[in-house]
């Protein structure tokens, strides 16, 4: 019976997780595009790239973040069947992202430079990157805006009409990338043109995204709906700072060790970037799951059936394990045919398969810490992620970038087996909290 029972909620998870991550995988093919069609201009152009969205990483995660707060508090009220709560929810969190997209617009156009230069860019790529992150990061809104209204949609179990969305956004994007970057009948932008493509397509996107969440009644123009309620807004942010902190701990930690990186050679970090394009399949299928968690633990906390959200999560760790392992396991696999068609370079070819080995072996850790995060953030538990995550970047990862990356001289290998380290033991810790059910809070 428990058998039947188990499957029944894997097959929930399966429902929900696989837009998702067609969503997420559309998304990551794009950016594998994105990184071919650079990669034709040259590896500057790759790094210029890459360090620019080590930064946008950052922007990434305070909107992940909101968007996370987002989600939890629509699938709570969702499963408690309090419409009128999932509205207010959904109102606010779109003003609070309007707000925070403005600044993060506003910080990206006036010190694009400086961050680039706090990266580590050297002069060649500094004159590169700054033109490309200030068109791709200046309209952080819309950014901003994709994560929260996807998030409130996938928040109510509605996983298709975002991963749709982001089907067109997709198509738009590739269409327009070869277009303005090589040019048709014109003569093209370069990486300029890169970031119009990406800029454009976001634009679109969010339309839409607006256009589901009217038909789908969660918005109105009524005023009053408009109106800052702030003890909401306060819930909000109290919910997705520690969520938020979570992931700038992470990204302030990779800023530091991606410093180490570039500082080993534009080889390596070519290296560094391209092998992070190949764990990208992997990771969207985390992320996948990772939604799907959060939406089921969710509405069964707020339909006041634990037991249920507790047989969410564990057959979600089951699930994505598998998954994710297996996939990054053909990548590694393939992965000596795929990487000669982004550069003829053997020694940057060596390093990608060497720690795309080292990372297939991390899989199982890392689908734990992403399946036990989107848990305990469900279950209301945004701080001891947080915690764990930055002991984890700072403690053991960072450090050990440093000490097996430069100091041991292990270079990229031992930037990848630190990577390793710090999964495998914040796995542990994270196993030991759940046990505990101490995750579980009153949100209402």
């Amino acid at each position: 019976m428990k058998t039947v029972k188990l499957n029944s909620y894997s097959k929930s998870i399966l429902i929900l997780a696989i837009p998702a991550i067609i969503e997420s995988l559309l998304q990551s093919m794009v950016g594998f595009v994105d990184t071919l069609f650079i990669s034709k201009l040259g590896l500057q152009e790759v790094a210029s790239v890459g360090i620019s969205n080590a930064i946008l990483q950052i922007y990434f995660a305070v909107f992940l973040a909101l968007g996370t707060a987002s989600t939890v508090f629509v699938s709570r009220y969702y499963g408690a069947n309090q419409k009128d709560k999932v509205k207010t929810v959904a109102s606010q969190s779109i003003i609070l992202t309007i707000i925070v997209g403005i600044v993060f617009g506003a910080i990206s156009f006036f010190f694009s430079e400086q961050l680039l230069k706090v990266m580590g860019a050297e002069k060649e790529v500094l004159e590169i990157g700054s033109s490309y992150f200030r068109i791709v990061a200046t309209p952080s809104i819309l950014i901003s805006m994709m994560y929260t209204i996807g998030a409130i949609l996938r928040g109510s179990g509605d996983t298709k009409t975002p991963m749709r969305i982001g089907i067109w956004m997709n198509i738009i994007h590739i269409v327009l990338d070869y277009v303005l970057i090589f040019g048709v009948f014109f003569e093209g932008f370069g990486i300029q043109g890169a970031a119009f493509a990406s800029v454009i397509a976001r634009l679109f996107a969010v339309i839409l995204l607006f256009r589901h969440l009217f038909i789908k009644g969660f918005i109105s123009i009524t005023m009053n709906d408009w109106k800052m309620k702030i003890e909401v807004i306060k819930d909000l942010v109290k919910l997705g700072l520690p969520a938020s902190m979570e992931r700038l701990f992470m990204r302030f930690g990779q800023i530091i060790y991606f410093g180490m990186i570039i500082r080993m050679g534009t080889e390596v970090y070519a290296a560094h970037t391209f092998a992070g394009n190949f764990t990208i399949f992997a990771s969207v299928i985390g992320t996948g799951f990772a939604v799907a968690t959060t939406t089921l633990v969710g509405k069964s906390l707020g339909a006041g059936e634990i037991e249920k959200a507790k047989r969410y999560s564990v057959s979600s760790i089951f699930l994505t394990s598998i998954a994710m392992t297996l996939v990054l396991f053909i990548t590694y696999l393939l992965s000596s045919q795929i990487s000669p068609i982004f550069t003829t370079n053997r020694v940057v070819i060596g390093l990608i398969t060497t720690v795309l080995a080292i990372d297939t072996i991390t899989q199982p850790a890392t689908a734990i810490v992403s399946t036990l995060t989107a848990t305990f953030q469900a279950g209301g538990d945004t701080k001891y992620p947080m915690y764990m995550t930055a002991i984890g970047i700072w403690a053991i990862r960072t450090v050990g970038v440093y000490l097996l990356g430069v100091y041991f001289g292990f270079g990229l290998v031992g930037v990848w087996i630190s990577i390793a380290l710090d999964n495998y033991i914040r796995a542990v810790f994270l196993i030991f909290r759940y046990r505990s059910f101490k995750w579980i809070k009153n949100l209402n």
